[in-house]
């Protein structure tokens, strides 16, 4: 399974994209903002590929296990550098986020914000894993296109 997620809009603030899942649009993202030297919890990552995995430990995994029955472990993207830990997760603005990739069913541009977040990572989540229950791969492609 590729997932892309296209960055469309960017400020000193944050980043607004779109994330496809197989050449389909799913929903919006967002992020932090571009920091040229990385500043900790307010730098996005950087553009390019990388593989997704479910990571079962830690105290945000034990947050969305008790969250929702459905939980398996949380979108970890491996091996990014300089950054640890970075999740696809719920969140609604750029302070609910360190680096990790925020979904939500609609965005605005104005206050850099994303809604209907729950709903969002559900939909895609239920499709990651099962991806992951057919022993397929999992990635994740960021571009900008600003």
């Amino acid at each position: 399974m590729i997932l892309k997620l296209t960055r469309l809009k960017s400020d000193n603030r944050a980043t607004i994209g779109v994330l496809e899942l197989d050449d389909k649009v799913e929903c919006f993202t967002l992020e932090d903002a571009y920091h040229e030297t990385k500043v900790k919890h307010k730098t996005r990552i950087p553009i390019g590929t990388y593989e997704i995995k479910l990571r079962d430990d830690g105290g945000m995994n034990v947050k969305y296990h008790n969250k929702f029955d459905f939980h398996k472990g949380m979108l970890h993207l491996q091996n990014v550098n300089n950054f640890e830990w970075v999740y696809i997760h719920i969140g609604n603005y750029d302070t609910d986020t360190s680096g990790c990739i925020l979904v939500g069913n609609s965005a605005n541009l104005i206050n850099k914000s994303i809604g209907d977040s729950t709903k969002a990572y559900k939909e895609i989540y239920y499709k990651i894993l099962k991806a992951y229950t057919q022993n397929k791969r999992v990635r994740i492609t960021i571009i900008d296109e600003f």
